[in-house]
């Protein structure tokens, strides 16, 4: 009987599915509406893209904030403050009026309660509790991010053309409210020994624990004097740039050509759909090729997707771009801790991938704005996309000149 027994680390797996499920319809959900609110509105592209641009920032700051939380006070507490948080600023969000409201509701508390139920605490959730299948239980969990974007975003469409943006967003927040709160007190402990359990497959080596050589390690103070940190930091702050000046413009972009709502919407789930391929192939490459390889074949199909939407604007080339470009979405999620571990060792991989990945974040909210602001100065996108398709190129050269003493990586 205990044979066949479901250890209790897949129901975490599960939880986790679902809290990514809907923290990542939310955020991609902006993207549909974008332009609903600014007919409400009346503000410019680049007003609105601020907005989301301070939302990232605050974001990627509050992921170093949230780490610290995390390894003092455990997973509990800073989910269910992080839901209350999110979901009240989504609730404020459907009541407010003016812009300072929207402001603070969006750009400020929805960002904080983004940040406390992300990518990053989960990954790190789920590791605590496998010795074995760490790698698949912790792509599971990360699959409910792009399964939430393919599902959510489209539905959120079709609820702000029935009822309104206002309806979409008052959903959302009640939705993560109840959902989340329910996984938090029933089902998510943040280490197996709460539940006087062994991490999942550590049984299988008859209770020893094999631990790995921690030894090695930079300092971030040393990682800073090496050029590859550089290199790095700048490709992951083009890769963020790329992700979300995509998923907050694509759809209103998709409309100006004369794309219907709906379909343009349809466009960015399936974008979602193809992130999930992505990161379970980045996984497979990097096996066989090393990190630097994939992310270069990344970026070089960027650079194409770009310029080829910069030339064409017909809904062929704007499937093309969203699925292609949603396959690459993910692709340096699993690969930033491996290419980091390798250059720069395991001891203080948590500040040096979370320096990493605040920088991802901020790019995003940079271009997710310059994006917004540049559509308003020439009333396009097409200076957006030229700088886009540069900028992909750059990230190629900078990913190839992340180097540490000839090793393959």
């Amino acid at each position: 009987m205990n044979k066949w027994k479901l250890h209790f680390g897949w129901y975490v797996v599960l939880a986790s599915f679902i809290v990514l499920f809907f923290n990542a319809g939310a955020r991609y959900a902006f993207g549909v509406v974008f332009k609903p609110i600014i007919m409400e509105y009346g503000w410019g592209r680049g007003l609105l893209s601020a907005v989301f641009g301070v939302n990232m920032v605050l974001f990627a700051l509050g992921l170093l904030v949230v780490g610290k939380l995390y390894d003092r006070y455990g997973p509990k507490w800073v989910l269910l403050i992080s839901t209350l948080i999110i979901s009240l600023g989504f609730i404020l969000v459907s009541q407010t009026r003016s812009f300072l409201g929207f402001f603070l509701s969006y750009g400020v508390l929805s960002a904080l309660g983004f940040a406390g139920t992300s990518i990053p605490l989960v990954s790190t959730l789920v590791s605590k509790w496998f010795e074995r299948r760490k790698g698949l239980a912790t792509s599971l969990a990360l699959a409910g991010g792009s399964l939430g974007h393919f599902a959510l975003v489209p539905i959120v469409a079709l609820v702000t053309q029935k009822w309104g943006w206002r309806s979409s967003f008052l959903g959302l927040g009640l939705v993560m409210f109840v959902v989340n709160v329910l996984l938090i007190l029933w089902v998510i402990k943040g280490d197996p020994w709460q539940l006087r359990l062994k991490p999942y497959g550590m049984e299988e080596e008859g209770g020893k624990v094999i631990l790995s050589d921690e030894s090695y390690g930079l300092s971030l103070g040393e990682s800073l004097r090496r050029s590859s940190l550089w290199f790095f930091s700048l490709m992951m702050f083009i890769c963020g740039a790329g992700d979300f000046f995509s998923t907050t413009h694509l759809v209103p972009m998709a409309q100006d050509y004369g794309i219907p709502y709906i379909q343009a919407s349809k466009m960015l789930g399936w974008y979602g759909l193809m992130s999930l391929f992505g990161l379970l192939g980045a996984g497979w490459l990097s096996d066989r090729w090393g990190c630097r390889i994939p992310i270069m074949l990344t970026f070089l199909l960027r650079t194409l997707l770009f310029i080829m939407l910069y030339l064409y604007k017909g809904s062929w080339s704007f499937y093309l771009f969203a699925l292609v470009f949603g396959f690459t979405h993910l692709v340096t999620a699993p690969l930033t801790p491996v290419l980091a571990v390798k250059l720069y060792g395991s001891k203080n991989l948590g500040i040096i991938t979370g320096l990493i990945n605040t920088i991802h974040f901020i790019g995003g909210g940079f271009m997710a704005y310059m994006g917004g602001m540049l559509y308003d100065v020439f009333r396009n996108y097409q200076l957006a996309l030229f700088l886009m398709s540069f900028l992909s190129g750059i990230a190629i050269f900078s990913t190839y000149a992340i180097k540490d003493k000839g090793e393959k990586i």
